[in-house]
């Protein structure tokens, strides 16, 4: 049996869908037909065929059709085809006929390539079973035989393929080949003259799709019906976005039937499979039985009007469209309002981020799921980093550094960084002297040693220090030696890094200078140089395939020199500094200066240990700058080299040491991490800022083909899985709020203590103890304990040391290893005593989940935003509330959530800052979505997913060593009953009573249920076997019987196993809703406790006499369609979850 890969057709083919989620989006379609006759007429009975097919996929929730003159008779028939028809017989004359339909549909995603197909019919050509043809018989007729049609159907590529790939080439063909136009003549054109004009409508673009196929031997129908376009929430990317607005008109295309697939409808007008938005009216074999109206009138002149119209009814907020207009004018309104009041105040905030992106194109890739690094994610990062640079520094330049080494990673990451002046003042001055902005230029083969030479006369040192760099011969001589005889790396696809640097370098020889390097480093006003010497007379480098600068043999340089050393300081970030000078008049006059007098007389003598580099590779000129002391000197340097780049027009790739940290200077961030790209943004003064920075980030990032949709195999959303930490800080350390008041780190640490909701409501999938960003109160039980010391050691008045807040908090602020970096509050850039980096006054909120839009990632900072301007005022100081298990107990499923974010809501209104609880609905949506629900006897059922804290297990062997698992085969979702009256009625999950809690609204339930959802090779619990699918039931205690109850699936309940990730979220949100039956309820009766006891007993007994060897005689066997529940006590640990792993 074939099973079709949506992801796979989709992406072979570069069929457009639609990228919009429609989580829930009802419409009204509203059709109105009017005859006007210039005289009383009679009119024949009609017949309309205007009410949506019986086996619409798309669910009908309501219909409606009025007809006038209302003086008539109705009747409603089905055609041999199961089509409904409205037959209306009119007595008396009339002089005008009008048909209104009014249509209220449930626009619920439906894959159009979620289906099976025989194995019989997987491979075209095939033939029809005898029974199939017999049944197919109207549909395989061949009503035109013309001889551009058979010329078309000889056209055809035959080549025997998977017969889905057949039909969707035809289906394209005939879009090719013909010209769409509106005709409103009625009828259809005959194939040939379709072919002829090649232009049609969509009536004849689909009737020469039934022929052709029929030609084929392929069974093929006629639909009429409605199809429904709705204006997409963002443009797409790849060709055409939809239409403008929202759109509705009468409709064809065709179906054929495939065995075990049914009849999958093809839209030759689009080149597209029918979806949710084609709702069928009739279905015939002939276009004929298909008119959405027949009948006939006197002899009169008729004028003919019509209006078709969709509109929209219900939208629950969607990751593409979070926020109605309102609520965003509300959002925006509050956002300054509490902006106003920071200002007020004098809190000096500012705020930064750290999105995380990843690529639209490729979800299958390593880099974008688990590798830090790749080929393209290099490429879209600089693509992203030259639109960052044009749209936030005027004047800035790139700067490609390395990033952070992790173990286990065979290279460093790298990062770009893009540099600015805060006053609005240029640094780089011409973006074509940038080698990764400018047009592909060729440069010289000396180009190294001549830029090094021309940039000593604009630094006014000596250029006699310069010195070639070479690779080591004899180290390669040795390591070609413990190659084997017959091996040749270069061959090797397989090889290692190290095993194709040394292919590279044996063809290129070790005599050629690798680079050049010019000891460099300033002090005094005034750039210094020195002469390098090396036992071995020359510079060989360490083995490797990173620049030249991080392989110089340093530690071969002179340990006690003769000369002086050279003077370092650590830069202070903490007190007022003038303007930054014009580095560019700076370089000139130097060089002036320089071409006049030459090297200064009379300079300290000292012996440099830092150096800049030259070294040609892809073509291009990097230069590795060294580490200085401050942001003047280096600004200072880059001076000289745009000259020095400008006068020989020579463009440079700036990369080795960044800038040292000033507050006069900006500076963003694109670096790696793993299965995404981040963006370390700068921090914004003001709310304004804030926004005009989020928006031009996610849309310079959909640009360059980055995204925020990532999914699981089974449709879950993820977002990104890297996070979008915030960070809360000030213009300098000394301006930074936290530093200025130590109480109101206390007060955010409390209030976020006090609402678990915040932790789960904005996390990412993998939370708890063990997470990245575990709450303070998820790991050690005694750390509230010791953070209400440290809280009590915080003055209350006067004057506050900055490092206060940083010792009373480092120790406690940690995970489980006292890592401080993995902490949901993160202070380890506040006032760090390592060095002036550490000590930038930011707090880091990592437990932020990368939102899939912009403004929800708003709303986040204004909610922060928010709670600092609240807590500078008043702080919040109350006693830590001790949760234990109920944390995760309560706050992972949503309804829980959602009272807590309700309760924070309030309590912000009663401050005077007007939030909205439907604010935080796409937050919900997002994090718990909605699996299914259905009504029951006035019972409302519903599931929605929850969150489930994934273990770190204990180490194991590897391949590679040892490693530690994440445990992913436990899962959690709540259901929640409504108008549910619990002395009649019980639910049941698996055959297990669900202890439901009542939500405080009469006669509304909820509970949460975990359950082990697949057996992964290491777990925690490996024995416990699968708890799915999960069937749940309400069970009428007075008439012993399962009423109904729903089904949930883990995985396609078709056995398909998906090999892709889904391509969009238009195929993620079918894949959940494939998973959900609202039906499949238990059947039969409900045995009482004294049957299923006497029928234990039997059975125990029956077991004893089998093992004695008793045989008895036939018995009399009772009805089998009995069944008994079981009720599990409630824990008193976790009394609002039902854990299925405990039942026996």
């Amino acid at each position: 049996m074939l099973i079709v890969s949506a992801s796979i057709i989709s992406l072979k083919l570069k069929t457009k869908l639609l990228k919009d989620v429609f989580m829930a989006l009802k419409i009204v379609i509203s059709h109105k037909t009017k005859y006007k006759y210039d005289r009383s007429v009679k009119l024949s009975p009609h017949i309309f065929r205007l009410r949506p097919a019986p086996h619409s996929r798309t669910p009908i929730e309501s219909y409606s059709l009025k007809i006038k003159p209302e003086n008539h008779f109705f009747n409603w028939q089905q055609d041999p085809f199961g089509n409904y028809l409205a037959r209306v017989v009119f007595p008396d004359k009339t002089t005008e006929l009008s048909i209104d339909v009014e249509i209220i549909a449930d626009l619920k995603t439906i894959n159009p390539f979620d289906f099976f197909v025989e194995e019989s019919a997987e491979e075209f050509p095939f033939t029809y079973s005898e029974n199939t043809k017999k049944e197919l018989l109207p549909y395989l007729e061949v009503t035109e035989k013309g001889d551009l049609l058979k010329d078309f159907v000889a056209s055809l590529d035959m080549t025997p393929r998977k017969t889905i790939y057949f039909l969707i080439d035809i289906n394209r063909k005939i879009y090719e080949y013909l010209s769409y136009n509106i005709r409103m003549e009625p009828g259809v054109q005959t194939c040939e003259q379709t072919l002829q004009q090649r232009n049609g409508s969509c009536r004849d673009y689909a009737w020469l799709f039934v022929q052709a196929l029929r030609h084929l031997g392929f069974g093929a129908r006629f639909v009429s019906g409605y199809l429904v376009q709705l204006k997409s929430d963002e443009q797409s990317l790849d060709g055409p976005s939809g239409p403008a607005e929202d759109f509705t008109d009468l409709h064809a295309w065709a179906e054929v039937y495939l065995p075990g697939a049914g009849w999958i409808g093809f839209d030759a007008t689009s080149g597209l499979l029918a979806g949710e938005g084609h709702i069928p009216l009739a279905c015939t074999p002939s276009f004929e039985s298909a008119a959405p109206v027949f009948g006939l009138s006197d002899i009169c002149e008729t004028e003919f009007e019509f209006e078709n119209s969709v509109t929209r009814i219900l939208e629950s907020p969607r990751v593409t469209k979070p926020y109605t207009q309102e609520q965003w004018k509300a959002i925006d309104k509050l956002g300054n309002k509490v902006e106003k009041e920071l200002q007020k105040n004098d809190v000096r905030l500012t705020m930064g981020g750290e999105p995380t992106f990843v690529s639209v194109d490729d979800m299958e890739g390593a880099e974008w799921n688990t590798d830090a690094d790749g080929t393209h994610k290099r490429t879209l990062a600089a693509d992203l980093s030259k639109r960052f640079l044009d749209k936030f520094s005027e004047g800035g330049f790139l700067h490609h550094a390395q990033g952070k080494w992790y173990p286990g990673e065979p290279l460093p990451r790298w990062s770009i960084e893009l540099v600015w002046r805060k006053d609005g003042r240029k640094i780089w001055f011409n973006q074509n002297l940038l080698a990764a902005l400018a047009p592909k230029t060729e440069i010289p083969e000396n180009a190294d040693i001549l830029f090094l030479d021309k940039l000593t006369s604009y630094l006014g040192v000596s250029s006699e220090h310069i010195l070639p760099t070479y690779e080591d011969a004899f180290l390669m001589m040795y390591e070609k030696g413990n190659m084997p005889i017959d091996y040749n790396p270069a061959e090797d696809k397989d090889s290692s890094i190290a095993e194709k640097k040394i292919a590279e370098i044996l063809k290129n020889g070790t005599s050629k200078a690798v680079g050049y390097v010019l000891p460099l480093n300033k002090t005094e006003d005034k750039w210094f140089s020195s002469e390098w010497t090396f036992r071995r007379k020359h510079i060989y480098l360490t083995p490797g395939n990173s620049p030249v600068g991080l392989r110089l043999p340093l530690n071969s340089l002179e340990q006690k020199p003769a000369h002086e050393m050279f003077p370092i300081y650590e830069p202070d970030l903490f007190s007022k500094k003038k303007r930054l000078p014009s580095f560019r008049q700076v370089a000139s006059k130097r060089y002036e200066d320089f071409q006049q007098n030459g090297i200064p007389t009379n300079m300290p003598n000292y012996f440099v240990r830092t150096a800049i580099c030259s070294e040609i590779r892809e073509g291009k000129l990097h230069l590795f700058l060294p580490p200085l002391d401050n942001a003047e000197f280096y600004l200072d340097l880059l001076a000289s080299i745009e000259a020095t780049a400008k006068e020989l027009e020579i463009p440079v790739i700036l990369e080795g040491y960044g800038i040292p940290h000033d507050n006069r200077i900006e500076s963003m961030k694109i670096t790696p991490d793993p299965g995404v790209i981040e963006v370390n943004v700068h921090p914004s003064l003001d709310w304004n800022q804030l926004k005009n920075t989020t928006f031009t980030i996610y849309e310079e990032a959909k640009k360059s083909r980055l995204g925020t949709e990532k999914f699981m195999l089974d449709g879950k959303h993820t977002g990104t899985g890297g996070g979008n930490h915030v960070t809360l800080g000030g213009v300098s350390p000394k301006d930074s709020p936290l530093l200025r008041k130590p109480s109101l780190l206390r007060s955010l640490l409390t209030f976020w203590q006090h609402h678990p909701g915040l932790s789960y409501l904005f996390s990412g999938s993998f939370v708890g103890p063990t997470s990245q960003a575990p709450r303070v109160d998820e790991a050690r039980h005694d750390s509230l304990y010791e953070l209400e010391i440290a809280f009590s050691q915080i003055p209350k008045d006067g004057e506050v040391p900055f490092w206060l807040t940083d010792r009373l908090f480092r120790h406690l602020l940690t995970d489980l290893t006292g890592n401080t970096h993995r902490a949901e509050f993160c202070i380890d850039k506040l006032y760090s005593p390592d060095s002036s980096t550490g000590r930038l006054g930011i707090l880091e909120l990592r437990g932020f989940d990368m939102p899939p839009h912009a403004q929800m990632s708003l709303l986040q900072n204004l909610l922060v935003r928010t709670l600092v301007s609240w807590f500078w005022k008043k702080p919040y100081e109350h006693n830590l509330v001790r949760w234990g298990t109920e944390l995760h107990d309560k706050f992972l499923i949503e309804h829980f959530v959602k009272e807590d974010i309700k309760d924070i809501v309030n309590q912000l209104n009663k401050a005077g800052y007007k939030f909205e609880v439907d604010w935080f609905d796409p937050f919900f949506e997002f994090r718990f979505p909605l699996f299914g629900m259905v009504d029951i006897n006035n019972i409302h059922l519903e599931l929605r997913a929850g969150i489930e804290p994934w273990n770190v297990l204990g180490e194991e062997m590897t391949g590679g060593g040892t490693a530690r698992y994440v445990d992913s085969s436990l899962e959690r979702l709540q259901v929640k009953v409504s108008d549910f009256n619990q002395e009649r009625y019980t639910l049941t999950c698996n055959g297990v009573k669900v202890q439901l809690k009542s939500t405080g609204t009469h006669a509304e339930y909820v509970a949460g249920i975990r359950y082990k959802a697949w057996n992964p090779y290491s777990a925690l619990h490996p024995t416990i076997d699968v708890d799915t699918p999960l069937v749940f039931d309400i069970v009428d205690n007075w008439n012993k019987r399962s009423i109904g109850g729903c089904t949930y699936f883990v995985t396609h309940p078709g056995g398909r196993s998906y090999d892709t990730y889904p391509i969009n979220s238009n195929e993620a949100e079918s894949r959940r809703i494939n998973r959900f039956w609202d039906f499949g309820h238990t059947q039969g009766e409900i045995k009482t406790k004294e049957e299923a006891r006497k029928d234990k007993e039997a059975q125990e007994k029956e077991l004893e006499e089998n093992d004695k060897g008793i045989i008895r005689g036939i018995k009399k066997q009772g009805s089998s369609k009995k069944f008994n529940f079981k009720e599990i006590p409630i824990n008193p640990e976790y009394p609002n979850t039902l854990d299925l792993r405990l039942k026996k």
